[in-house]
């Protein structure tokens, strides 16, 4: 039998996953349902997993993501709460947006809903 902590921490794992993926442009390690969507700002970004696994590992607006800070997370039941800085290309201007990304993670650790909030890009300290 699992414990509450060991799912909050699966759960924490999958959308971490996902965030990983954002720098890397490898989505093999993240687990989305095939009916997962993503809204940003109250638009559809993602219409489906394999939609969404698609633009991490080729979308130009995941190209300019070259690392990401700050990572934390919250869980509430199905709901993980994430908040972290993603820096962007050109690196010399060290650029880092705030965002806020909430995924809807089922019984079987699979992603089934995201939904992002981003500030704009400000200059970071080093």
């Amino acid at each position: 039998m699992t414990s509450a902590d060991d799912r909050d921490q699966q759960r924490v794992a999958a959308a971490r996953a996902y965030v990983d993926a954002l720098v890397s442009h490898d989505p093999s390690a993240v687990s989305l349902h095939p009916d997962c969507t993503r809204v940003e700002f109250g638009v559809r970004t993602g219409r489906n997993g394999p939609h969404i696994a698609r633009s991490l590992a080729k979308g130009p607006q995941f190209r300019l993501i070259h690392r990401v800070s700050d990572f934390t997370a919250t869980v509430d039941g199905h709901s993980v709460t994430t908040r972290y800085v993603v820096h962007v290309r050109p690196r010399a201007l060290r650029l880092g947006a705030p965002v806020s990304e909430t995924f809807v993670v089922d019984e079987e650790n699979r992603i089934r809903a995201i939904v992002a909030r981003f500030g704009l890009p400000r200059p970071q300290s080093a």
